[in-house]
């Protein structure tokens, strides 16, 4: 690295790139001292800040300078932050941050260039380039009611999608690539927002002090995710049963979930297991059908569910559940944990109730260590994977009030970081169960290091319709941009998840999504919170394609496993187009997606469409079923019936001759 002191000037370089500038005109670092506003609905955190005084620290004195180390104080009279610059490989740099300087907000410029595109930021839904846009550091419920609404009563005024800035995440992260080659990692935990709308600076603003900025460079993205996955291992995972077909999500009881499979089935198609999210009861609420959040089996729906798991298992079809980290209100489980004092408190020094649909919940404590062992030993280990369950949902996770009283640490602190202690009390719990490694979980909530403990993330509740904000195709440039994060393994529900009114899913945007999931890393199916009034895989109208398409994700196996070793190096599954050129101005589709570096998909997203514009990205390519061959940067009109999926692969791939034979 390079210091260049220039008069009231700073330059640091590293291997010819220039990482920061510092002048008293443009310092490097300000100190900001700001109110917080958090208001909380149903899981969903906004954040308004107001900013009081900003004291730009424009003054500096060297302490150390060093080839491999340097230490840099900036100030301005009393506030002050000291800077540790150290060199941990060739190609990688990290800023350690101290300050004594209390309750301020930092904010950080970095160099930014012109024509770069910025990705990453954890699960970002609405575009994969951040560059013009401000990315909030806050862990929030992704669904809010308000488009809903406009979407199904408000049939005086049509639905307009709306902007990135509007829709939050499930799983924020402070991880960002960019079209530069280079990788930025802030570590850090409270609020914070991340800023790309300058050409010359990029602004991270924190409400803490940061412990640390990494900064890495690659050759390329694959080089650059590799580096992220050191920085942090990516220990995701998915074990081999998982691609042996559908996971058909079901509920209602035992009975018809076997019903429902055999049906499947006895057409013809792949079921490598069921996922009865149901396992522990039903909820009638005014949303629907949900889950009764009381974590052991119930008895009436599921009765010796021991034994039909392991009938189910012999034939070669698994058993999934779910769980998550509340208990309903006034439930065995949620009474027995408020008498032991193991649920959060409010400041009151009650039960603190969070609100899901229409009915109240308490909320594990997390921190606290009697709490935790009956979360790993009795509720996950006894009384799920003891009976046989193979895999289950671990669903929330982000809900965690900023006013509440834990067991142990600052709520505050704690918010952002509530979904990587969830994740990681689960790994505990199935790496120490004697089936450990046979056991599936997926988790829809991150927050920076989620990527060590959860073995897949599912893009959470989708809308079950076309729309770019909240329905199917969100999920494309969220998974890219997870991806850039470090999270290398996602899918998503089949056919969505959110329904009210008239916003229901038909056969087509069913048929569609699951055309989409075919070509994933996990074929997964769910119900949604209205199963009675949504398409469902084994509906007569919907059986063929069930069949013909789980048929050819199984025929997929060998690839997909590849590809999984390469996600666990740290490179993303789900690609965009320009990924394996490494320049995004090659960029043609944001909607189309690369599966590894060989399989090129090209999602119908538009209602009533039987044709698809594709743009094939460098290389020779044959389009699966036909094996009809096309040169690569090339524009084509590709014909995309229902139930017909647009993809193509590697001419050359070692898989050729494998794809070559799968047909529909």
């Amino acid at each position: 690295m390079n210091l260049i002191i220039k008069e009231n000037a700073l330059e640091l370089s590293f291997n010819g790139k220039t990482i920061i500038t510092h002048s008293k005109e443009n310092p490097f670092i300000t100190a900001v001292v700001a109110n917080y506003d958090v208001s909380t609905s149903h899981g969903n955190f906004k954040v308004k800040e107001k900013i009081k005084k900003r004291i730009p620290l424009t003054n500096y004195e060297i302490e150390k300078k060093l080839d491999d180390e340097l230490s840099i104080v900036f100030y301005f009279q009393k506030v002050a932050i000291r800077v540790k610059t150290v060199k941990e490989t060739d190609s990688a740099i990290r800023l350690y941050f101290e300050t004594e300087s209390k309750n301020y907000a930092w904010e950080f410029h970095t160099v930014g260039y012109p024509n770069e595109a910025i990705f990453g930021g954890g699960e970002q839904y609405r575009q994969l380039n951040l560059r013009n846009e401000r990315v909030q550091n806050c862990v929030s419920e992704h669904i809010v009611v308000w488009p809903i609404i406009q979407k199904t009563l408000l049939d005086f005024k049509p639905y307009k999608e709306k902007g990135h800035f509007y829709i939050d995440t499930y799983a924020p992260m402070s991880t960002f690539v960019s079209s530069e080659m280079y990788a930025i990692r802030f570590e850090t935990s409270k609020y914070g927002y991340q800023e790309f709308k300058d050409k010359t600076r990029n602004i991270f603003r924190y409400q803490e002090c940061p412990k640390s900025m990494v900064y890495i460079m690659g050759k390329d993205f694959k080089d650059l995710g590799r580096k992220l996955a050191k920085d942090i291992p990516n220990n995701e995972s998915i074990p081999d049963w998982v691609y042996d077909g559908l996971i058909l999500g079901v509920q209602g009881g035992i009975d018809r979930a076997e019903e429902m499979a055999e049906k499947l089935i006895d057409a013809g198609a792949k079921v490598s297991a069921i996922w009865c999210q149901d396992w522990s009861g039903k909820k009638i609420t005014a949303a629907g059908k949900q889950v009764y959040w009381n974590w052991e089996v119930d008895s009436s729906l599921y009765p010796h569910l021991k034994d039909r798991i392991a009938h189910l298992k012999k034939r070669g079809i698994r058993f999934l559940g779910y769980i998550n980290p509340y208990l309903v209100k006034d439930g065995p489980m949620y009474n027995f944990c408020k008498d032991k004092g193991w649920l959060i408190l409010n400041k009151k020094w009650e039960v603190y109730h969070v609100k899901s649909t229409t009915f109240d919940a308490g909320m594990m404590d997390l921190t606290n260590p009697e709490m935790v062992e009956y979360l790993k030993e009795t509720l996950i280990k006894k009384n799920m994977l003891d009976l046989g369950i193979d895999g289950y949902m671990a669903d929330f996770g982000e809900y965690l009030p900023i006013d509440a009283v834990l067991h142990k640490g600052d709520p505050e602190v704690l918010h952002n970081e509530w979904p990587t202690i969830w994740a990681r009390l689960n790994r505990e719990a199935v790496d120490s169960h004697e089936r450990g490694k046979e056991v599936f979980f997926f988790t829809r909530s991150a927050y920076n290091g989620a990527q060590q403990y959860t073995t897949m993330m599912w893009n959470g509740d989708q809308h079950t319709d076309f729309s770019k904000d909240y329905g199917m195709p969100c999920t494309i440039p969220a998974s890219f941009n997870l991806g850039f994060s470090g999270m290398t393994l996602v899918h998503s529900d089949i056919g969505g998840f959110i329904s009210f009114n008239k916003l229901v899913r038909d056969p087509e945007i069913f048929v569609r999504w699951m055309e989409m999931n075919t070509f994933s890393m996990a074929m997964r199916s769910h119900e949604t919170i209205r199963p009675e009034a949504n398409s469902q895989p084994y509906d007569d109208a919907i059986l063929q394609y069930t069949v013909s398409l789980t048929n050819v994700h199984v025929a997929l196996a060998p690839y997909l496993k590849k590809v999984a070793k390469e996600a666990h190096e740290g490179i993303p599954a789900m690609r965009p187009d320009f990924y394996e050129d490494n320049d995004f101005t090659k960029r043609k589709d944001p909607y189309s997606y690369l599966l590894g570096s060989d399989i090129y998909v090209c999602p119908v997203i538009e209602r009533g469409d039987v044709a698809r514009d594709v743009h094939l990205p460098t290389g020779k390519w044959k389009q699966f079923f036909t094996n009809k061959e096309y040169a690569g940067e090339g524009k084509y009109l590709i014909d995309s019936p229902l139930g017909y999926p647009v993809a193509f692969y590697r001419e050359d791939s070692e898989f050729a001759e494998l794809f070559a034979g799968i047909k529909l």
